[in-house]
């Protein structure tokens, strides 16, 4: 997203977070620290992180170091704002991007990730591992600091969520709870899959080894894949089999699980 357009939803998740305070008063010291207090979107996430990832093992002070200019990080913030306007907008559950950027776990764990896949790439990679360990801890989530996620993710409920280590996920992915990004055994290298932009992926699914799942395609819930997935392709079943076609560049935008077998 560009800086107008995440100035202009963080004055939105602020505007929102006014009026709960004026309608819940119980709210209000809560939406004042979390919300009101910062002046933009990345000074209110680092304040968020750093709440969620301290721990006995990760003090205050530490966590403020990790954390040190994410806040003025253009591309981290811009992708954050694209993870919750696509949470906002996919989930018909959800009424307020305010309520993503302080209820989602998946949204949170999600940043959480790009801060560990930060220090990846910084070669600070056992400090990025015991980052790993705690997201997984306290979300439940477990995501390799070294796996490439792009922008617009959505991670619905995301609990049991498994991202493995060479694994890539193009941008406007939405991936459900209990799903599976992993490798077929004990080789070493590039093997995990690569999901395709627009991709959506069910609760449970399975998508084993060094495999791409196509732009546009869907895995059906509970499916166990194993074998490529062509563009547009609807897959399910167990190993999984092509049932349909999603007639989608963007199968993750509409969040429909249903679909004719062939």
């Amino acid at each position: 997203m560009t800086n107008i357009a995440t100035t202009a939803l963080w004055r939105d998740i602020s505007a929102q977070a006014a009026r709960e305070s004026a309608r819940e008063p119980l709210l209000k010291e809560y939406l004042q620290g979390a919300v009101l207090d910062h002046h933009d979107l990345g000074s209110a996430l680092t304040n968020r992180l750093s709440g969620e990832l301290v721990c006995d093992l990760l003090s205050e002070a530490l966590i403020c170091e990790i954390l040190r200019g994410i806040d003025t990080d253009s591309a981290f913030i811009s992708a954050a704002a694209a993870d919750i306007c696509a949470t906002f907008e996919r989930d018909s559950a959800c009424k307020m991007s305010l309520s993503v950027f302080l209820f989602y776990k998946g949204f949170i764990a999600l940043q959480a990730y790009r801060v560990a896949h930060r220090l990846w790439l910084g070669e600070r990679r056992s400090l990025a591992l015991l980052l790993q360990s705690q997201i997984s801890l306290r979300f439940g989530i477990d995501i390799h600091p070294a796996a490439k996620i792009g922008c617009g993710i959505m991670l619905d409920h995301a609990s049991g969520l498994v991202i493995g280590e060479t694994a890539v996920i193009e941008d406007a992915v939405s991936i459900m709870q209990s799903v599976t990004l992993g490798g077929t055994g004990k080789e070493s290298g590039d093997r995990h899959p690569k999901i395709g932009h627009g991709v959506l992926i069910g609760p449970g699914a399975k998508i084993l080894g060094n495999i791409s799942i196509g732009c546009g395609a869907m895995v059906a819930a509970s499916s166990v894949v194993l074998k490529p997935v062509a563009k547009h392709a609807i897959v399910a079943g167990v190993p999984a089999r092509v049932v349909g076609d999603t007639q989608s560049d963007e199968p993750a935008m509409a969040m429909n699980h249903y679909f004719n077998c062939q």
